[in-house]
């Protein structure tokens, strides 16, 4: 474990609750959904200019592209985990940079849960927390949906609870 690392921990002797492996899978398929239609035009258009050999370098260089997009999702979703705290949530996320947010309970002007077309088919979505400092901004993507109806209310119950009439 680097130095650093320890100004990411989670404090108060609690874990990081991770999200969803699909998130992953998520990013997978969308960057496939993308591939396909932007390999296959521009294979067309190398084709048409260049030949054979240009149009595999295409082929090839696209599912690179999309290789290299799994595995910086695969990394991302290793990086991202919340925690409930007694006064708030805290979110850390990052690959290359890693960040780590404190969302007071008694800030937070309200919980949006978002689920794309995609994302409810694989039964996960997002829950985004908003405070009136956009900086303060966390957001869980990849959420199994029932994970994140509970993780609303209860967001929201605290919210409540600790509102400090803004």
């Amino acid at each position: 474990m680097y130095q650093a690392d320890q100004a990411f921990t989670a404090g108060d002797g609690l874990a990081w609750s991770p999200i969803s492996k699909r998130h992953a899978w998520h990013r997978l398929l969308t960057a496939v959904l993308w591939a396909l239609p932007v390999g296959g035009v521009g294979a067309f258009f190398v084709w048409m200019n260049g030949g054979l050999i240009p149009t595999v370098m295409w082929i090839a260089a696209v599912v690179s592209g999309v290789v290299l997009i799994w595995l910086m999702a695969e990394l991302d979703r290793r990086a991202y985990g919340y925690a409930e705290r007694a006064d708030d949530l805290i979110v850390t996320h990052g690959v290359l940079v890693k960040r780590l947010i404190v969302v007071p309970y008694g800030r937070m002007q309200f919980v949006d849960v978002t689920a794309g077309l995609l994302e409810r088919w694989m039964g996960i979505a997002t829950v985004r927390m908003h405070t009136a400092a956009a900086a303060t901004d966390a957001t869980i993507p990849g959420l199994p949906a029932a994970e994140a109806s509970r993780l609303r209310d209860r967001l929201a119950r605290k919210g409540e609870e600790r509102s400090m009439g803004l």
